[in-house]
């Protein structure tokens, strides 16, 4: 990445933990992205909406880098720490001139969030976090079992994601392009997951699958796809 910095690089995107593979950068990572920008005016755009979603070590943002605060956008929000998806609601964290033009923008492209669900929002920041905790060992139980059963079927391989709530398996041995695995296991196996290259051209020879769901309805899937795949897959 540092080699394709250069005097017109005006933004960095970061995603820590990563939608759609469930990596994580660690810190060493972090700090080694914030020493390849060094000085240079440019800003970094550092989406965590997963951060409280992390299996292994802490999460650690550019944000808390010395000389970063004033040149980073911070995007978190709600739907996916408490699980208030649907309510369409975040923040950003930002330099007081930033957040003006910002509010700007939002205030002339979305008008505002519901005052109720702000008000829930504030409860959710200011609560008891248990419920955070208990949720993200859940997921990472759900994460163990579904991707062990992945392994377990011809043509996937699937590496164990460190964050968020996603599994994003290598299908290319099975013959298959992402597209058409993708709509074939959601029309003849009844499995709903994303062709990789919903996220780009370099997802091709990937899925992407949610282990938010439950454990049970994760095992109904994996046995759905094993069959497909017996039925299918040479």
């Amino acid at each position: 990445m540092a080699s394709l910095i250069n005097d017109r690089t005006r933004l960095i995107i970061l995603n820590s933990p990563h939608n759609p593979t469930g990596g994580v950068l660690t810190k060493k990572d972090v700090l080694q992205i914030a020493e390849a920008i060094g000085d240079r005016n440019i800003m970094v755009l550092s989406d965590e909406i997963y951060s409280r979603l992390q299996y292994e070590g802490e999460h650690f943002s550019i944000m808390s880098v010395p000389g970063f605060k004033e040149r980073t956008i911070l995007l978190d929000g709600f739907s996916k720490t408490y699980a208030m998806t649907g309510w369409r609601m975040g923040y950003g964290v930002m330099r007081p001139d930033l957040a003006v033009q910002i509010a700007r923008l939002a205030t002339n492209s979305t008008s505002c969030t519901a005052s109720f669900t702000q008000m829930a929002g504030i409860e959710a920041l200011r609560g008891d976090q248990s419920s955070v905790d208990k949720m993200n060992s859940e997921f990472e139980r759900r994460r163990d079992v579904f991707v062990a059963g992945l392994n377990k079927i011809k043509g996937f391989s699937c590496r164990l994601p460190k964050g968020a709530f996603y599994a994003f398996p290598n299908i290319t041995q099975t013959g298959w392009t992402s597209k058409k695995l993708a709509d074939a296991l959601l029309e003849q196996a009844g499995v709903a997951c994303l062709s990789g290259t919903a996220f780009g051209e370099h997802g091709e020879g990937y899925l992407r699958f949610s282990v938010a769901n439950s454990l049970e309805n994760l095992n109904k899937a994996l046995g759905r796809i094993e069959e497909w795949v017996g039925k299918n897959v040479r």
